[in-house]
């Protein structure tokens, strides 16, 4: 069952990175690149992998060994510095009404051989700044 956060606020300004992992999975398969280039995920990024991710329904691409599960980053202004991984659709719901404008990122993982991947990237928050600009705009 795929159980990926999808992004509601983001005003239609979400980046997909599906077309560079097609190219990064090419590129080892055709032995441009080795595996073990790619399956340096880091032990934070593991860490919330296996204890927050979600899962994607899809096995690893390399390994196919295991379930890929994705964590969503959010990083953003009074947040912590390491950024914050939203454990429900509903906190990071809140995360993306901030007032403040937030980066969201969404990384797969394989918690088998540590490959990662970023899968797509937004903003959000911000609302009241950008609704203060656009009436002193058209004032």
């Amino acid at each position: 069952m795929v159980s990926s956060f999808r992004t509601s606020t983001a005003d239609g300004a979400v980046v997909e990175f599906g077309l560079v992992r097609h190219a990064l999975l090419a590129k080892i398969a055709a032995g441009t690149l080795r595996a073990a280039d790619v399956c340096d995920a880091h032990p934070e990024l593991l860490r919330a992998a296996k204890n927050i991710g979600r899962a994607t329904g899809e096995r690893c691409p390399l390994c196919s060994d295991v379930e890929l599960v994705e964590v969503t980053y959010v990083f953003g202004a009074r947040l912590p510095a390491g950024g914050t991984c939203p454990t429900s659709r509903a906190e990071l719901l809140k995360l993306e009404r901030r007032s403040d404008p937030v980066q969201c990122y969404a990384v797969e993982v394989c918690t088998g051989c540590n490959f990662h991947h970023l899968v797509r990237k937004w903003s959000a928050g911000g609302r009241s700044a950008r609704r203060a600009a656009v009436k002193q705009n058209r004032s």
